[in-house]
């Protein structure tokens, strides 16, 4: 079975921001490590097994506050019909929409989203378009020099990372702020996790990449902890991997040899 279950030993590391003592990093060693990899285009099923062409797409992009929305809006109006294929129902009728009230938890309330046109996100540009499928905000940056973090909706370029921060109290009762950066594997997304019918960030076929996750994506992980903070982890994940993390490293990833970048 090349999904890997939840609930593997993992290794983590934890130190304090360097640009803010109030606040202290918990990150997954493991995960971090590990040789993930995104493999759209390159036998992506995509989560549902109906829609093999969409990747993680189906659903849309739910917007993380007013911020993330106009800044996808900035780069919405940069986007041509070269580069966006469902540019004209955009502009007719608008390319993000409210939450169906039905599908948000009781305790929540609706937020925006990005809408659907024929069952997927409108910014995937679907394998019949000329400049090819995938996301056109992606496409976008990639096109303009950029990093795609800074068109995409923050869920996008985020996933498969996962950022959460709690409250927590040591033995002298003063408290910090704890930021804990790993893995979003199917449990994050709650019940409906287990109804997607694949999932990559325990997927053996998606952990072939030819750098480790702290490196491949040092762009995502500096924009979620800060410059200071990456540089601290990025040392702490290159002595896990230069001391061999044999038994925690990610059992999702081929056996590789030990060694420096592995």
């Amino acid at each position: 079975m090349p999904e890997v279950l939840i609930g593997f030993p993992r290794a983590f590391a934890e130190f304090e921001d360097p640009a803010d003592p109030d606040q202290v990093f918990r990150c997954d060693l493991t995960w971090l490590t590990s040789r993930w990899s995104c493999v759209f285009g390159q036998g992506c099923p995509g989560i549902y097994a109906d829609r093999p062409d969409d990747g993680c797409c189906t659903l849309g992009a739910h917007f993380s506050d007013d911020q993330d929305e106009r800044r996808v809006a900035e780069a919405v109006g940069q986007l041509s019909a070269a580069t966006w294929q469902h540019r004209p129902v955009g502009l007719e009728r608008g390319w993000a929409e409210e939450e169906d009230p039905d599908q948000v938890p009781e305790d929540e309330e609706p937020g925006r989203k990005t809408r659907l046109v024929d069952g997927a996100c409108i910014f995937l540009n679907r394998p019949d378009f000329a400049a090819g499928p995938g996301c056109a905000l992606h496409l976008l940056a990639l096109q303009q020099g950029r990093e795609p973090l800074e068109t995409k909706p923050d869920v996008c370029w985020q996933l498969p990372l996962r950022r959460q921060f709690r409250t927590i109290t040591a033995a002298d009762l003063t408290t910090r702020t704890e930021v804990s950066i790993g893995e979003y594997g199917r449990d994050g997304w709650g019940p409906g996790g287990a109804d997607l019918d694949w999932y990559c960030s325990s997927n053996t076929e998606a952990h072939r990449g030819s750098r480790p996750v702290y490196q491949a994506n040092a762009a995502e992980l500096v924009a979620l902890m800060g410059t200071a903070a990456y540089e601290v982890l990025a040392s702490l994940c290159a002595d896990f991997v230069a001391g061999g993390r044999r038994l925690l490293r990610h059992p999702a990833d081929p056996d590789l040899a030990a060694g420096p970048g592995s």
